[in-house]
């Protein structure tokens, strides 16, 4: 009998907070996927004996093209750095996956976008993942643009804020949107990597179980933690000032904000919540297993 020959599938920023799951699910699979990072050592230890590891810069388009030869599907993530031009950032990535799918001819592509990229402009650091997505269309690949909703682990980026009681937020208090678990991000994508139902062109939102807003977030917050979690809006003016004093670049800074005028502007996703696009993970659930033990542990 002849031996069946594998899918080869290479996974960009497997360590992320999507990626690391889609590593996970891909082994489980019985999948040994090729894995692009630039620190191979940052690969958790039980996890660097069943995977290819290789060591990449994805603004090196040339060493992207290199990493990805025979390779049948590819799980792309643009990278971002923080640096002054975040865009110039997502057209140098863009350039190095554009290459490596034309000049390999890997045939089926799954990209993790986000919900606001069909807006194509005025969506600040979202615009980086349209102009992907228009690019990725017109390589003539099988391609899938995963549009995500807020994930739950932005959360960890205020976990001073949440220990201190308060969030502060530039959106509507009571404007809903989709909020989805990482995790939940990388079933849907690894769904479509093994999949042979689909081929062309194909946007798959991955919007969560429910849409919520900022009040409500609270409240879920507060039950599942234990802690009193208000939430309150303040002015685009002080949250600038904030992230610059995060550290932040000047046009970095720019590039986050712009995303809520673009999401708070009447927009409407692309996609609708149908059982498509609802993935089962609740936020009071996640909040419970994993963001109250980072809220104790620093306080």
């Amino acid at each position: 009998m002849q031996k069946e020959e594998h899918m080869r599938i290479a996974v960009t920023t497997p360590t992320g907070h999507v990626g690391r799951h889609v590593v996970a699910m891909l082994v489980r699979a019985g999948v040994r996927p090729r894995v692009l990072l630039r620190d191979p050592g940052r690969l958790a230890p039980e996890i660097r004996e069943e995977v290819d590891a290789v060591p990449v810069d994805q603004y090196d388009a040339d060493t992207v093209v290199a990493a990805t030869r025979d390779v049948d599907a590819l799980f792309w993530v643009d990278p971002t750095n923080g640096s002054e031009d975040p865009l110039a950032d997502y057209a140098r990535a863009t350039v190095s996956v554009v290459r490596a799918v034309t000049e390999n001819g890997i045939g089926r592509v799954v990209l993790q976008s986000s919900v606001g990229a069909e807006k194509r402009h005025g969506a600040g650091e979202i615009d980086g993942l349209a102009r992907t997505e228009t690019a990725l269309d017109g390589a003539g690949v099988d391609v899938t643009h995963l549009r995500c909703g807020y994930f739950f682990t932005n959360l960890d980026l205020q976990l001073d804020a949440l220990r201190a009681g308060t969030l502060q937020v530039i959106l509507p208090l009571d404007q809903p949107m989709a909020w989805v678990a990482p995790r939940d991000i990388a079933e849907v994508a690894v769904t479509r990597l093994l999949s042979p139902a689909w081929s062309g062109r194909c946007v798959q939102a991955v919007h969560g179980p429910a849409d919520l807003t900022w009040r409500q977030v609270a409240e879920i917050l507060t039950a599942a933690t234990g802690r009193r979690i208000g939430v309150e809006r303040i002015t685009d003016d002080s949250m600038r000032a904030q992230l610059r004093q995060a550290g932040m670049t000047d046009g970095l800074v720019e590039a986050v904000l712009g995303m809520s005028p673009g999401l708070r502007e009447d927009f409407v996703p692309e996609q609708h919540r149908t059982v498509r696009t609802t993935t089962p993970t609740t936020l009071a659930a996640w909040a419970y297993d994993e963001l109250r033990h980072r809220i104790a542990d620093g306080a």
